[in-house]
């Protein structure tokens, strides 16, 4: 647990192959308009980027950071620690003709980095936090790099969606990982939520939980305060098979009963402006 991020580091290395053949990204080289399909889900409740200075965390492939520079921000940067995404990153953003500045370190060292004050906007997206053991120390982080005024957009995976037990033979959803944060669980996954033949050649990772509760109290507690929460009953990949259906923009749901289980959820919130 320890070395949390070297086990997952390597893991996310070994994912970008196959991701660059998975994700959908002739679409955002063949339409100067195109969005991913999670920006594309937020836009709505993001509002207008004219003129900020945007940063993704945990950024991957790019393809959310591409789309958040077509909105119009002033200036976007991208964070991850993987090196080989990062350059999968670079390559997208050229090919689809927009400036982004990447930079390489681990989420907690993003301050060291990038600066402080220097943000109108942090974004952080789908599958991002379960990688962080400390939901706490991410939001001072978060609340670090925002300039006065400046606001706060995650769209992450539901902490109940994280806890389930999956696969199962007999379709009950069974809550089995912690909901609460924990010093992590370890798991053992050859492949990853693209369809690829080769397993992965790193499949381990450790992985960290972070009840609702943790989480916006984290984001207060850094001087932060929450503008919305939305739960939804959707979430932008498959993550329990058959159970679930394409309710279209590459959004699921359960086929039965959706009504039981959050998904997904939407945080906004915002620094005080000066004065």
């Amino acid at each position: 647990m320890s070395d949390y991020v070297s086990v997952n580091r390597a893991n996310w290395n070994s994912r970008v192959a196959h991701h660059v053949k998975g994700y959908d990204l002739d679409h955002l080289r063949g339409d100067p308009g195109a969005l991913s399909d999670v920006v594309r889900f937020d836009t709505a409740r993001l509002g207008s980027l004219e003129n900020l200075d945007v940063v993704h965390l945990q950024c991957h492939l790019g393809s959310d950071t591409v789309s958040l520079a077509r909105l119009g921000a002033r200036s976007v940067t991208g964070l991850d620690f993987s090196a080989p995404a990062l350059e999968a990153a670079a390559t997208l953003a050229a090919e689809c003709g927009v400036t982004i500045r990447f930079v390489e370190a681990e989420l907690y060292d993003a301050l060291e980095v990038l600066g402080r004050d220097q943000f109108d906007l942090v974004y952080t997206g789908i599958g991002a936090l379960c990688w962080l053991p400390d939901v706490a120390r991410w939001a001072r982080v978060v609340a670090g790099l925002l300039r006065p005024g400046g606001r706060l957009f995650i769209r992450e995976g539901h902490p109940v969606l994280w806890s389930l037990d999956y696969p199962r033979e007999d379709d009950l959803l069974v809550i089995k990982y912690p909901y609460f944060e924990t010093p992590g669980v370890s798991f053992y996954e050859t492949s990853t939520y693209v369809a690829h033949d080769e397993p992965l050649s790193s499949p381990a990772t450790v992985q960290f939980n972070h009840g609702l509760g943790e989480i916006m109290s984290a984001v207060m507690n850094a001087g932060l305060a929450i503008a919305s929460f939305e739960e939804h009953d959707t979430v932008p990949w498959n993550p329990l098979g058959d159970a679930m259906y394409d309710v279209g923009g590459n959004e699921f749901r359960l086929r039965e009963g959706a009504e039981r289980l959050p998904l997904t959820y939407t945080l906004r919130a915002a620094k005080a402006p000066k004065g």
